[in-house]
């Protein structure tokens, strides 16, 4: 069948139609889906400025703009591919224990059937079901994270499940293939040198956002293609991966990080893998004037769809 596509701009002005993802189709309205679109608004398990449970509106609503036709990678994502939006997943606010549940739960319904997920967040901490979902079809996954920060830390004011502690609970849950996963982007101050030792011990290899800015994207978008080789690969997108400048409605945002340009590039590269989930995280529309940060967000998601649909 002849997937239904965004609606068409030349009939319907880009600041109407519905509010889904790029203008897609809503999963009830087709009969078989290759891509979810699917929000998780939750950011109870923040630790610094919150907001991100009101992300996945703000990328969709950042995302009108988008066209079907992607000059960089020759294709049309959504002629390829049935994308539809499955909207948002109810998380509890006040329980992150059963927050995570209900996550890795709706992860295992829309991916029954052989389901790709694009999740839009959130908080960091939605990582871990979505990992442990996915996992239970892949097996143990490459993980390239794009953060400005590891997210392998031990717990925060004893919990063990927060938005810096998701990436060291699936490596200990062997959630993640630690030979071909990595960081990109990371940048700034750390509370000890026993952070990089714990975070290489958990299987990551990294890419900081001043060796990017050295050695240049296309050293980093080899270094990376090297790492995953042909396993399974799930991406985590923390929009603070950007720099102020490109991102500034985010939680926890650090100076000297990655131009949008620059991000972009490194995910049309993820064509050449076997794309098999990936979320986008931690956009926090309080803090976002222009829509800088949802716009930023609305285009990684389209070139993470992208990169599905030519691989």
């Amino acid at each position: 069948m002849t997937p239904v596509g965004p609606v068409d701009a030349t009939l319907v002005p880009r600041y109407a139609g519905p509010a889904t993802f790029a203008r897609l189709p809503r999963l009830d309205e087709v009969t078989t889906t290759d891509i979810a679109v699917v929000g998780v608004p939750f950011d109870t398990g923040v630790s610094y400025r919150p907001g991100a449970r009101f992300g996945p509106a703000h990328v969709r609503a950042s995302s009108k703009l988008l066209r079907p036709y992607n000059p960089e990678l020759g294709l049309s994502p959504f002629q390829r591919l049935q994308v539809a939006d499955a909207g948002d997943v109810p998380c509890n606010p006040f329980d992150i224990g059963a927050a995570i549940t209900e996550i890795e739960r709706a992860g295992d319904d829309l991916t029954g059937s052989g389901v790709r997920l694009l999740t839009l967040g959130g908080d960091h901490t939605i990582a871990l079901p979505l990992l442990r979902s996915v996992t239970r079809r892949h097996g143990p996954v490459a993980v390239v994270h794009f953060d400005a920060h590891l997210d392998t830390w031990d717990t925060y004011f004893g919990a063990a499940v927060t938005h810096g502690t998701p990436f060291r609970r699936a490596s200990e849950e062997g959630l993640i293939d630690r030979e071909a996963s990595l960081h990109i982007g990371t940048r700034g101050p750390l509370y000890s040198d026993h952070d990089l030792d714990d975070d290489r011990r958990l299987g990551f290899a990294t890419i900081t956002a001043p060796q990017l800015e050295i050695d240049g994207v296309a050293a980093a978008v080899e270094r990376m293609l090297t790492r995953l080789g042909d396993r399974p690969v799930y991406v985590s997108v923390d929009i603070d991966v950007l720099d102020p400048a490109h991102a500034p409605g985010t939680g926890t945002p650090e100076a000297g990080g990655l131009t949008s340009r620059e991000l972009l590039h490194l995910l049309r590269a993820l064509r050449a893998v076997n794309l098999v989930g990936a979320d986008i995280v931690e956009v926090a529309p309080a803090y976002d004037h222009a829509e800088i940060t949802g716009i930023a967000a609305a285009h990684v998601g389209y070139e993470l769809i992208s990169a599905m649909a030519a691989a």
